[in-house]
């Protein structure tokens, strides 16, 4: 099944939103927003009606178009068992088939972030059962996949002994997290999270959050923690996204495709109305970067950062890890001020004359 192009995502997308209300005007309307034939919408058209996402009555100029019916399914799977299934069995055997037609690309993602998230529930839970739904429209697919397990960010929590599970989501949002290294590499939840318009978790006491083309991650507590994990994924249908483009933007300047850049939320580490001030808590944003070499620090909301916090960060860790590229954006008047002020002390610590035209050109 070929790939949509991103011309023909916008013409579809544009489409599966307008026909409702344009049911026998579809293609005329099509046309004109687009400056394009009406044979050429026809094709859409007719490519849409293949793959399910339509359905038309009607001949020649009495045609009308609809969406097609949603699609609903949920299955339990027991993983308390010796016969707990395997991701990629569940895949072939029950989920492939009900996402039914789907453009290639479209397809190569649903089975990354199905497999990658409910071979989690099946190793790291400690669940008895995991439940899938699906539910799919003409324009979307939705999914959910939930477990009654020990929750994700207590457990990751717990096993790097964290202060509480908002700084498992901090650390979970860095990538490259996993609390059985010798059988994962970290990388799926993060991953999944990118490349997909919609994800969400829900765990415990926190809520998580990320939405394809944002900077950051969000985060709500909630005032009833729940036990297990609830992952949410949503995927329009059409999309000319794929997974290498996500991939590749982690990915380094070699035609690597290893996971070198991450981009870390500082809000994250902001815990109620504490500032960033301390060494501790600049230890606490920079535990495991090393293992990138790109490492972005958004302060995005951010307000004020303390001498301490900038020094450790800017200075005693750019000096401990040379080979990490610390790079500092969306910082605020007061922020950038204070970090130029520790970039200007390491240079002066190195012997080289401070050049604040430089130093302004690595805040973005």
């Amino acid at each position: 099944m070929s790939r949509v192009r991103p011309r023909g995502e916008e013409i579809r997308r544009y489409i599966l939103e307008n026909v409702q209300h344009n049911p026998t005007g579809i293609s005329r309307l099509a046309s004109d927003h687009f400056s394009i034939t009406r044979q050429a919408i026809n094709g859409h058209l007719n490519r849409l009606v293949e793959e399910g996402s339509l359905r038309e009555k009607g001949k020649t100029r009495s045609k009308t178009y609809e969406l097609a019916q949603l699609v609903e399914w949920s299955k339990e799977y027991q993983l308390n068992t010796s016969a707990a299934p395997e991701e990629d069995l569940v895949w072939r055997e029950d989920i492939s088939g009900i996402l039914g037609p789907l453009p290639e690309n479209v397809r190569d993602i649903w089975a990354y972030g199905f497999t990658e998230m409910f071979n989690n529930a099946r190793d790291h839970s400690a669940g008895s059962s995991v439940g899938v739904s699906i539910e799919k429209t003409a324009i979307a697919t939705q999914m959910l996949i939930a477990d009654d397990g020990v929750g994700i960010f207590r457990k990751i929590q717990k096993a790097m002994n964290l202060l509480d599970e908002k700084h498992a989501v901090f650390e979970l949002s860095k990538g490259k997290l996993t609390t059985a290294p010798d059988r994962h590499s970290g990388e799926g939840i993060f991953f999944t999270s990118r490349v997909f318009d919609r994800f969400n978790i829900l765990s415990g006491g926190v809520f998580f959050t990320h939405q394809f083309g944002e900077d950051e991650d969000w985060l709500a507590e909630r005032k009833t923690p729940a036990d297990g994990t609830a992952v949410f994924m949503s995927l329009h249908n059409h999309t000319a996204r794929t997974t290498k483009k996500v991939f590749d933007q982690y990915a380094g300047g070699d035609d690597s495709y290893g996971f070198n850049k991450t981009v870390v939320p500082l809000e994250l580490a902001q815990y109620g109305n504490d500032k960033l001030i301390s060494r501790s808590q600049a230890k606490r944003v920079m535990a495991r970067v090393d293992l990138f070499r790109t490492v972005v620090l958004d302060f995005k909301d951010v307000p004020t950062i303390g001498q301490a916090f900038a020094d450790e960060v800017f200075r005693v860790y750019a000096k401990e890890h040379p080979g990490v590229d610390l790079v500092p954006v969306r910082a605020n008047a007061e922020v950038r001020q204070m970090i130029q002020r520790i970039l200007a002390a390491a240079k002066e610590d190195r012997g080289a004359k401070p050049d604040a035209s430089s130093e302004e050109n690595q805040l973005t």
